[in-house]
């Protein structure tokens, strides 16, 4: 299959674009580049520097693809919360040009990076794919906004889509080769990795006073690895005729930021002086997901459950 990857020289998009050529397909990338690196992209692939919502962009890599995987976009949470005009138009309007170029170019499937954000605060954990959605912060709300255009694409122009709400990525290749490089980073894998590489033992967390068992925050966190195989799994579907839906991707259990802190250090070999600092805004204080939907219909099944192993990966990419 021909596909189209939007965002592909970001961290998760050039991860995702490496698995999808390893599998056999034929990629094109689009990326406008402003946070993304030409250099992350896999030289197999086709890449073509624009916006999303650019007709003309769009005219260029759509003729010829079989689906789009669309993994562009604004990420950052307190950023989305300060800049939200800028962060609807990359997250929703941008995309809704994007679909329209789609149903033009007779591109009827998609595979779309959503995230946990949409449930915002839940009422219970595990997160399953029916919580009610109620995103706290704007990051979060683009991102749903862009799920529910989804539903009114495929009403009206018959354009079948997949939605991978992700929890919290980490990780990378094993070989090193290619990870996270976010700028600016607030990751908090990332940020603790980066510090250890440059000497820096000093870490700040944000809030320490949120509902948990040690008062910081509780992520669950999945492989980028194991994300990109989603992904391909999703396009697999979607190539079967499949009719879409949502499905959450994580790995089913919650750590500390405390605890975070604790492992990085371990595997850097280093200690480290923890300044506790406010909360950021935005913030669910826990979020877990029940990934079993994606198992049961997707065969997916992550290889990377260990936290630890995850660390270790990123650290072997930060470290050089």
């Amino acid at each position: 299959m021909r596909i189209l990857v939007t965002g592909g020289a970001g961290y998760i998009g050039s991860i995702t674009t490496h698995r999808l050529l390893e599998a056999g397909h034929d990629v094109v990338v689009v990326d406008s580049l402003i946070r993304g690196h030409r250099d992350a992209v896999d030289r197999r692939a086709t890449f073509v520097e624009g916006e999303i919502g650019d007709p003309s962009v769009m005219a260029r890599v759509l003729p010829g693809c079989d689906a789009v995987m669309h993994l562009a976009g604004l990420i950052e949470v307190a950023e989305s919360q300060s800049e939200p005009g800028r962060y609807f138009d990359a997250n929703v309007a941008q995309p809704a040009r994007m679909l329209d170029a789609m149903v033009d170019h007779g591109v009827r499937a998609i595979v779309f990076s959503s995230t946990a954000a949409v449930y915002g605060e839940p009422s219970s954990v595990p997160i399953s794919e029916d919580a009610p959605t109620h995103p706290v912060n704007v990051y979060g709300a683009t991102k749903l906004m862009f799920e529910r255009l989804l539903d009114w694409y495929r009403a009206a122009h018959d354009l079948r889509s997949i939605r991978l709400r992700y929890f919290n990525v980490a990780g990378a290749l094993p070989d090193g080769s290619l990870g996270e490089a976010h700028d600016p980073e607030t990751h908090i894998i990332p940020r603790l990795l980066t510090s250890f590489a440059a000497g820096t033992t000093r870490f700040e967390v944000f809030g320490d006073d949120y509902p948990t068992p040690d008062g910081t925050c509780v992520r669950d966190y999945i492989h980028v690895c194991d994300l990109a195989e989603a992904h391909l799994l999703s396009l697999e579907e979607m190539g079967r005729g499949g009719e879409g839906g949502v499905y959450n991707l994580g790995n089913e259990r919650g750590f500390s930021n405390l605890e975070v802190i604790g492992v990085c250090a371990e595997v850097a070999g280093t200690g480290v002086d923890v300044v506790r600092g406010p909360r950021r805004a935005g913030d669910p204080a826990v979020l877990v997901a029940s990934s079993g939907k994606a198992r049961r219909e997707l065969g997916w099944t992550p290889k990377h459950t260990d936290l630890r192993g995850i660390v270790a990966d990123a650290w072997r990419w930060h470290s050089r």
